[in-house]
This record gives structure tokens, sequence and C-alpha cells, in this order.
């Protein structure tokens, strides 16, 4: 699918994500999802967020058209958007050179559900849960 991401991280420094937009996906705010079509045209979607000291991370279903966007094109823009100062934010743009399936995509749903609704994952699950692990390649705070 994609190149190996240890090359990715070669490639891309493991301290390009920024501290604050680090800080801002760990917190409950929310993020656009930004993908793009086969067309070429922008997809965009309000989704939970999450990061680690590498990468931003996006919880999804394989069935869902942004996984299949990812999968044809790795480019992606997330913007994260601080829920007490919407003049506050992080952009994101960067590529996913990494998915996590099965158990450990399932219990980072339940985590993150965790974080934004209090409670486990309660949605139905149609398809199988998959994490995006986003390298960034430029990102800038408002």
């Amino acid at each position: 699918m994609r190149s190996d991401p240890v090359d990715d991280l070669d490639r891309y420094s493991r301290s390009m994500l920024d501290e604050t937009a680090k800080l801002l996906a760990q917190d409950k705010n929310f993020a656009v999802f930004t993908t793009l079509m086969a067309s070429g045209h922008p997809q965009s979607q309000v989704m939970w967020v999450d990061a680690d000291e590498d990468f931003v991370i996006i919880n999804t279903e394989v069935h869902r058209q942004k996984f299949r966007n990812i999968e044809r094109d790795p480019r992606v823009t997330v913007t994260i958007i601080d829920g007490s100062n919407p003049y506050h934010y992080a952009e994101v743009r960067g590529r996913v050179v990494d998915t996590v399936r099965g158990p450990e995509a399932r219990a980072h749903i339940d985590a993150l559900s965790q974080k934004y609704m209090g409670a486990p994952y309660g949605g139905e699950i149609v398809s199988e849960r998959v994490i995006l692990k986003i390298v960034p390649e430029r990102s800038r705070t408002q």
C-alpha cells in the first residue's frame, strides 16, 4: 500500500510534530480531516483526533470513503481546533504512513470515546476499525 513507515520516519524527523498540535490533539478538541477523492476534490469530515510523540492519529473504519481515499493517495490535512478558542488551531499537512487494525484499533476507538464522551464507544461498527498514523510534513499554529 505505502512505503515502509520506518523509511518515512528516516526522511521526516521524529520531532516534526509541533508541540502545540500534539497538545491540541491529545486534549478534547475536534479536528477537520481532509483527504483527496479520486477526482482530486478534497473531502473533509469533523473527527475525533489523537497524537503520540511522532504522529497525528485518526481512527476510522475500512469501508469509509476517507479510508479508500488514503489508500489511493496518503496525503492529508488535519486541522485541530481548540474547543475553548476556535481562533487557536493547528494545521498539520502530511501523509498517512502506517495503518493499524485489529484489537489495537478497536481499543483506541474506546479510548477516544472515553476522552470525548466519557464512556466506551457505543456506535455501530460496520467494518473493521483502523488507526491512521499521519507523519507531519508541514504544520502551522494560530
